[in-house]
């Protein structure tokens, strides 16, 4: 099987880009995005995932384009749009589809066309190669082939990059999957590993999500328990992890477009299978519930308050620094902070929300939500800390002094203030 001429990558998001960017090194490269306003940035070279760096986005040699005509000539098509789940936690391939129908009506004979969105086991085979054969009016497996190579993008993280992550690939026969390795490898350094069939590539992806919700959904369930003691989980887990074998996981909101999704693919799956997926679902219920109650502890710590200091029951004002699904990325697909400011304000505190990262108008559009850089505001009654973005984990004890009002809150949900020593009037509430 020889080498690709051209490559066409369909979505650049946080998987696509830097993927485009590293094989535009190599090969002739067109990346294809839906949206116009995300080409016309990154012909600016402004990367709003801050995933690739400007320079880097400049010097790349890659063609961007929203033009779907522009796939044609492409002899492999690497796909790396979202698959999220609807509002009953279904998948929704509604992206994956229309990347098909795009990329069948490029398609030419011999070319190949990659997955790398995360799916359940068959999505690549029994639902895209229909997709593609009805769009092209070609055969799978004789006048295109398919592919899968997982994602394994991990947003804002600058240790495990695209060039230093393993990468999974599997094709429709040995040639394409040999010809897949060839390609990666070129971008990775870290190595690749080439799987018996798409299936089992697919499987192995949606597991390895599914596998770090559930250790969460442990994590954050213990934390309830000691909660009810009095006990600090931080203070529990670093003494649990001085042993050589425990896992170390930490607590929190669990969201996102990998973690708090890709396990209802997994449970989809099997209950199609006549399987109902016990472990699967009851850490997706823990973790879904986390942001509900955070804000019932910080609704009762806050009113604990007013009784101490013999004051009537009354709303507060809370500031809740950190809107994005984690820490130091601008993405809010599916954060879990937005449970905990909607449930604060339908207990009746007023909430103000504050992300240096986040998009203003990403934040109405999807959550309705207004958005601010800074704090708007002073003497709150709460400073609930829900992500760890590194301009919050630098607050000390004069930051929560300018922001709280005497015998105020600091609810700190992931640790990141456990350090900080607090001016003797100020309360402290972390899991």
């Amino acid at each position: 099987m020889r080498e690709p001429s051209r490559i066409a990558v369909i979505g650049l998001g946080y998987v696509g880009l830097p993927l485009a960017v590293a094989l535009a090194r190599r090969y002739e490269v067109v990346g294809f995005d839906v949206s116009g306003r995300r080409i016309a940035a990154l012909r600016d070279g402004i990367d709003a995932t801050r995933e690739v760096e400007a320079a880097e986005l400049k010097a790349c040699r890659a063609v961007f384009t929203d033009d779907p005509a522009a796939l044609k000539g492409a002899d492999l098509h690497i796909v790396t749009v979202p698959t999220p789940v609807d509002e009953a936690n279904n998948p929704d391939l509604s992206a994956v589809l229309a990347a098909c129908a795009a990329v069948g009506a490029a398609l030419t004979k011999g070319a190949t066309v990659v997955l790398e969105s995360t799916v359940y086991p068959g999505v690549t085979e029994d639902i895209c190669g229909p997709a593609l054969e009805k769009a092209s009016g070609l055969t799978a497996g004789r006048d295109f082939f398919l592919g899968y190579s997982p994602e394994r993008i991990n947003p804002g993280d600058r240790t495990h990059t695209l060039a230093r992550i393993k990468k999974v690939v599997a094709g429709q026969t040995p040639e394409i999957t040999a010809m897949l390795a060839r390609v990666y490898g070129s971008v990775t350094e870290a190595g690749v590993f080439e799987a018996v069939s798409i299936k089992t590539a697919e499987a192995a992806k949606v597991i390895e999500n599914a596998q770090r919700d559930i250790n969460i959904a442990f994590i954050n369930e213990v934390a309830i328990i000691f909660n009810r003691m009095g006990l600090s989980i931080y203070d529990v887990l670093e003494a649990a992890g001085t042993k050589w074998n425990f896992l170390k996981f930490t607590p929190g909101l669990v969201g996102g477009h990998c973690i708090g999704v890709d396990p209802y693919y997994l449970a989809h799956l099997a209950q199609r299978l006549g399987h109902h997926p016990e472990v699967v679902l009851a850490g997706r219920r823990t973790n879904d519930g986390m942001g509900h109650y955070i804000a019932a502890c910080v609704d009762r710590a806050v009113a604990e308050r007013r009784r101490a200091a013999g004051a009537a029951p009354a709303p507060a004002r809370i500031l809740v620094l950190g809107l994005t699904f984690k820490e130091n990325v601008p993405d809010l697909r599916n954060t879990k902070v937005i449970d905990i400011v909607e449930d604060l304000r339908a207990r009746g505190h007023a909430v103000d929300v504050c992300d240096p990262l986040a998009d203003r108008d990403e934040a109405m559009a999807l959550y309705g939500l207004e958005l601010h850089v800074t704090p708007p505001g002073a003497a709150y009654d709460c400073v609930l800390g829900a992500v760890p973005h590194d301009a919050y984990r630098a607050f000390d004890g004069a930051a929560f002094r300018r922001l709280l009002a005497p015998g105020g809150l600091v609810a700190d949900v992931k640790g990141m203030w456990r350090a900080v020593a607090l001016p003797a009037d100020l309360r402290r509430w972390d899991l």
